[in-house]
């Protein structure tokens, strides 16, 4: 068994901004209705004719460029969405294709908004196994493609991105990517749905936001128990971006050091499922916010009600 570390990140984000205020144009809602709930002021939407596959795969480009890898070096492509609309091929082998990948593993998964630290996992486990020793990970998402732009409770949260991260086997015995928790409650999926092949998605917010702040601080401590690092080590904490309450709320019962960052993407990019931890672990990353090699907490969570966590050392 060898270890993994993240070598590169990359991100993208659609050039369309929405604001609060266009927002308050469409529908009964207000800036501060808005950011009083969710905390949301701007968020990027992509045009009807940008997929998910073309987000990924510019995020992708930008983390494997930033890695140095030669593309035909990667044997392992896995991208976290739950918005791609093409069954076949699925996303990570159309982004494979387009970066010049030759012969890699590609598949797709899907578990809404912990999207990205499942699929991160799952990488982790293939190279410490020996099944691969490079991989592309990227969590992109449409949202805006679910979004019924007349119902202010969904229209005002969601939003289309994506982020990637490139990982590479280690032989030394470090290990850049901490062992996964992960799990769910299916007896409360129905709180977020993305139903049919015309999808429109709606959640019940209250059950969201409570099932958030009161059972999640604990598995989010106990990924960084698994890791061997205590919550006041942390450099770092990049909670999926669903809701600043929620991220506030868990941050403040783990614990963190005053010193730590609190990933608070969401008031800029708003929530993006799959695509919101890479995005604001890699905007951290280019602002010069993480230092490397020090221990920062990915933690998904949402539409399942699924959720995943592990400690990363920061590239």
């Amino acid at each position: 068994m060898t270890g993994s570390r993240i070598v590169a990140l990359g991100h993208y984000q659609p050039s369309k901004v929405l604001t609060n205020a266009e927002l308050a144009l469409q529908v009964d809602t207000s800036d501060e209705w808005i950011t009083s709930r969710v905390g949301i002021r701007t968020r990027h939407i992509a045009g009807p004719d940008e997929t998910v596959a073309d987000m990924a795969s510019r995020a992708a480009a930008k983390a494997l460029a930033a890695s140095g890898f030669d593309p035909q070096s990667v044997d392992l492509v896995v991208v976290a969405t739950c918005t791609a609309i093409d069954r076949s091929p699925n996303t990570a082998a159309q982004v494979a294709a387009r970066l010049g990948i030759p012969a890699p593993a590609a598949f797709d998964v899907n578990t809404v908004c912990s999207g990205f630290s499942y699929a991160l996992a799952t990488a982790d486990h293939a190279l410490r196994a020996g099944a691969a020793r490079r991989a592309v990970v990227v969590g992109a998402e449409k949202m805006s493609d679910t979004v019924d732009w007349t119902d202010r409770t969904t229209c005002v949260i969601f939003a289309d991105g994506a982020g990637a991260a490139v990982l590479e086997a280690t032989d030394d015995g470090f290990e850049g990517v901490g062992p996964v928790v992960w799990g769910s409650d299916p007896a409360k999926g129905d709180a977020v749905r993305i139903d049919g092949w015309d999808p429109t998605i709606s959640q019940q917010g209250q059950t969201v936001f409570r099932w958030a702040t009161t059972q999640l601080a604990p598995i989010a401590r106990l990924a960084c128990e698994r890791a061997g690092v205590r919550p006041e080590e942390l450099a770092a904490f990049i909670p999926h971006q669903a809701n600043l309450r929620i991220i506030d709320a868990i941050a403040a019962k783990l614990g963190l050091s005053p010193d730590a960052v609190v990933a608070r993407d969401v008031v800029e990019s708003g929530n993006t499922s799959a695509a919101s931890v890479p995005l604001a672990l890699s905007k951290l990353a280019e602002r010069g916010e993480l230092r490397s090699g020090a221990p920062a907490l990915l933690f998904g969570f949402g539409g399942g009600l699924a959720y995943a966590g592990q400690v990363i050392r920061c590239p």
